[in-house]
C-alpha cells in the first residue's frame, strides 16, 4: 500500500478489516473479525438516546524491526473498565480487549506506517449499548468493537506551540464523569473548542467545576507546567490533581520519565489559575498529541498570559523521551511496550 504517510493527517482512514465481539445473556462472545465498517442500530438503542457508549484511543509505532509496538494497552483496558462499570455495561475482560486489538493490528498490516515516518496506526476501541429498548435503563445487548486508522504525525515540521483560551464553560460537573472516558464528555465540549477558536486560540482549557480557580485539562487533554528550581534545586513538573479530570496514560508516563530521566520533582496537587504567570513552559499530553506545547493562554477577561519558553526545553526532552520509547528506540525500563508481531516485520 503507498501512502504519502507524512500528509495523512489525524483523520478517519478506512482498512479492511477491525474486531468485535457481542454480550448478550450474561456473557461476552469469543469475538471475530468482521470486514463490514458499518454497525445497524435498533432505533431504541441505548447509546443513542442515553449515551451508554464509551471508547479508548491508543496507537502502534512501527519498531525498528517493522513489528507494532503498543504503549501501555493493559492501561487503556483498565480505563474501559472502569469506565464501562460506572456507566452500567458490562466491561470486556483484559484478554479479550487486548486480543482484539492485536488481531486488529494484524489483520491490517499494510496499515501500520513504517518506521521512522513519524506517522502510527490509531485503534479506537468502542462500547455501544444496542437493541431493542426505551426505558432508562441498561441496554439488553453491546457491542466491544475495535478499528484502526493510519494517522499522521500530529507535529508536521516539528513541536508547534499552540494557544488555550480559558472557557467559561464548565467540562463535566464536579462528582460527575469527568474522569470516566465517556463520549458524551466529549460531545459537551465541541462548542467549547469552536468558541475558543473564534478567540484565535486553539483549544479551550477548563477549570474546576466547583470553585472555578485551579485548571483542570484542556479540551481533549490533560495539561502540565514547568516550574524553574531556585537555588540549584531541580525544576519541578506540576499537573493538576483533580476527580473531574480524565486520567491519562500519556500524562502518567510522563511524570516517570520526568522524574526518572529528567530528574525533575513532579506535584500532582491543584493549579490555580494564579499560578500561570509562575510557569516557565506548559504544555498539553495526549494519547493524539503526545505532547503540545503551549505558547499562551488567553485569560476570561481577553488578557493573556505569554510562556516565557513557548517550546520548553523540558517539553521538547518530554517528548523525544517518550516517543523513543514507544518507537522502540530507547531502553523500555518501565516495560510499557508490548510486541505485536505483523506479516509486515522484517
Amino acid at each position: 500500500m503507498s501512502r504519502d504517510w507524512v500528509n495523512l493527517g489525524v483523520n478517519y482512514h478506512a482498512t479492511p478489516w477491525r474486531f468485535q465481539a457481542i454480550w448478550e445473556d450474561g456473557a461476552w462472545s469469543e469475538g471475530e473479525l468482521v470486514a463490514e465498517a458499518t454497525i445497524t442500530l435498533s432505533e431504541g438503542s441505548t447509546a443513542i438516546h442515553y449515551g451508554q457508549q464509551c471508547f479508548e484511543g491508543l496507537k502502534a509505532h512501527a519498531g525498528p524491526g517493522g513489528q507494532a509496538l503498543l504503549f501501555r494497552a493493559d492501561q487503556n483496558a483498565a480505563r474501559m473498565a472502569r469506565t464501562a462499570e460506572r456507566l452500567l455495561i458490562p466491561p470486556p475482560p483484559v484478554e479479550l480487549f487486548l486480543r482484539g486489538v492485536e488481531a486488529t493490528i494484524r489483520a491490517n498490516p499494510e496499515a501500520l506506517p513504517p518506521h521512522g515516518c513519524g506517522a502510527s496506526l490509531y485503534l479506537r476501541p468502542l462500547l455501544i449499548g444496542v437493541g431493542d429498548n426505551l426505558g432508562l435503563r441498561t441496554a439488553p445487548r453491546f457491542v466491544f468493537r475495535v478499528f484502526c486508522s493510519p494517522v499522521g504525525p500530529y507535529f508536521k515540521g516539528g513541536l508547534q506551540p499552540i494557544r488555550l483560551a480559558i472557557s467559561p464553560f464548565d467540562r463535566v460537573a464536579a462528582r460527575g464523569t469527568g474522569s470516566f472516558k465517556a463520549g458524551g464528555n466529549y460531545a459537551g465540549g465541541l462548542f467549547a473548542s469552536r468558541q475558543a477558536k473564534s478567540l484565535g486560540c486553539d483549544e479551550a482549557l477548563y477549570l474546576d467545576p466547583q470553585t472555578r480557580s485551579f485548571l483542570d485539562e484542556a479540551g481533549s487533554a490533560n495539561v502540565f507546567g514547568i516550574l524553574p528550581g531556585e537555588g540549584g534545586a531541580p525544576d519541578t513538573l506540576v499537573t493538576p490533581a483533580s476527580d473531574s479530570i480524565l486520567p491519562s496514560i500519556t500524562m502518567d508516563a510522563l511524570c516517570t520519565l520526568a522524574k526518572d530521566e529528567l530528574g525533575l520533582v513532579v506535584e500532582r496537587r491543584p493549579v490555580p489559575v494564579s499560578e500561570l504567570p509562575k510557569l516557565r513552559e506548559l504544555a498539553c499530553a495526549g494519547t493524539a498529541a503526545v505532547v503540545t506545547p503551549v505558547s499562551a493562554v488567553r485569560l476570561e477577561d481577553g488578557s493573556e498570559i505569554t510562556l516565557p519558553q513557548p517550546v520548553g526545553e523540558v517539553t521538547k526532552r518530554l517528548f523525544e523521551t517518550l516517543t523513543a520509547v514507544q518507537t522502540g528506540v530507547a531502553e523500555d525500563r518501565w516495560s510499557w511496550r508490548r510486541v505485536v508481531a505483523t506479516k509486515a516485520a522484517v
